[in-house]
């Protein structure tokens, strides 16, 4: 495997030229929509026995992942939900983890209505600013991050959290979806194990549902490999073919989605109706400076709060270019309104407590020319009348 060249380069071409040989010269990996394969005899196999297990498009795709963040195994699932509620089975009834507060919704759902009924603590704090070493128990034996947060933009200084780790003997685990390992990769500076949606900015264009989990170390990947033999959770030939294909234009995304972000934070900087904007891409805040260090760009994902809730409601309406719709990082600017949607089911003082009113919106910046997004936000903020409470 070619470990030398740039990511750019490293998003379409995983090996040489000869890695086409046995697919007839196809520049595009072929999809092997099949369930089951034949076997020349007893005690002959082609390697491969049930795509349950494995199937050669979802193995170029793990391939590639992997490669992309310098890990040794990456499984791909059928969504980021699925590798998530995968990984927590390698933990035990009685263990304790702590978690960041502002984590996605979902995975916080997945940890108080699920994992929790299972027998797994979970202590949330601010990993942004907390010492987290504090929290530390005996029957502690991971912590699980997001950086940026979700969707308080919050950036957690991964290598710090990992000297902890390795002090207390726990694992790291680091979601890593925001950036993407075109941006940052974890396992570089001490992560364990690393989640990604994949139906975000690796696959790119909201047309499909994946997830992934990448290490570096054998021992995880041999129980993850086990686990998702035994569940079935693992991506179909036909949708590892999908994100296969938005790979190859990850870097060129990467970058145009984060030149329009900076454009629309500068814009929104200047709005007077809007309070507060986060983005780790703002000079002379803590999260720009850990960002510098640890990651080679600061991505197209930011958060802003506006004056009042009727506000962002009347924004989410009536922009005419810009969805109101969940997700993220595909080829079209998304709003989304976190207190209804992506964390609909977190307690209202957890939202609160981490910032997420009713007057936040999150943002997935998109490849449009910046200056139709910026005039699509700016006529529907100045559409709105607040002190008379009408259009206008």
């Amino acid at each position: 495997m070619i470990m030398s060249i740039d990511i750019k380069t490293k998003c379409l071409h995983l090996e040489s030229k000869d890695n086409y040989v046995d697919h007839y010269g196809s520049i595009s990996y072929p999809i092997y929509q099949t369930a089951t394969y034949a076997h020349p005899e007893v005690g002959c196999s082609t390697g491969f026995d049930y795509t349950r297990l494995h199937n050669p498009t979802r193995m170029q795709l793990e391939k590639t992942v992997a490669a992309l963040e310098k890990g040794t195994d990456a499984l791909a699932f059928s969504s980021g939900m699925a590798a998530i509620t995968a990984l927590m089975e390698i933990f035990e009834p009685g263990d304790h983890l702590i978690t960041d507060a502002d984590l996605y919704g979902g995975s916080i759902r997945l940890f108080d209505n699920i994992n929790k009924k299972n027998g797994i603590e979970f202590t949330r704090v601010d990993c942004s600013k907390v010492d987290i070493e504090a929290y530390v128990k005996e029957n502690t034996k991971a912590i699980y991050i997001e950086t940026p947060t979700n969707p308080m933009m919050r950036v957690i200084d991964i290598k710090k959290v990992s000297a902890i780790a390795k002090r207390h003997n726990l694992l790291l685990i680091v979601d890593n979806t925001f950036l993407s390992p075109y941006f940052q990769t974890p396992l570089d500076l001490g992560a364990d194990v690393v989640i990604h949606s994949g139906t975000k900015f690796l696959s790119g264009h909201n047309d499909t549902l994946a997830g992934f989990l990448v290490t570096n170390r054998d021992d995880i990947s041999e129980k993850l490999r086990f686990i998702i033999k035994t569940v079935g959770s693992c991506l179909s030939p036909f949708d590892s073919w999908l994100v296969l294909r938005g790979i190859k234009t990850l870097g060129v995304r990467m970058e145009r989605a984060q030149e329009n972000a900076f454009e629309i934070v500068k814009y929104l900087q200047t709005e007077p109706k809007v309070k507060n904007v986060y983005y780790p891409g703002i000079e002379g805040t803590e999260s720009y400076e850990i960002s510098k260090k640890q990651a080679r760009g600061f991505g197209s994902m930011l958060t802003f709060e506006v004056e009042s809730a009727a506000l962002a409601k009347h924004i989410l309406k009536f922009t005419k270019l810009i969805p109101f719709a969940e997700s993220l990082g595909g080829v079209e600017t998304l709003l989304t309104y976190p207190c209804t949607q992506t964390h609909a089911d977190v307690p209202e003082k957890d939202r609160i407590a981490n910032g997420i009113t009713d007057c936040v919106l999150r943002m997935s910046v998109g490849i449009e020319a910046a200056e139709d997004l910026i005039r699509d936000l700016k006529e529907a903020i100045d559409s709105y009348d607040g002190y008379k409470g009408q259009y206008i």
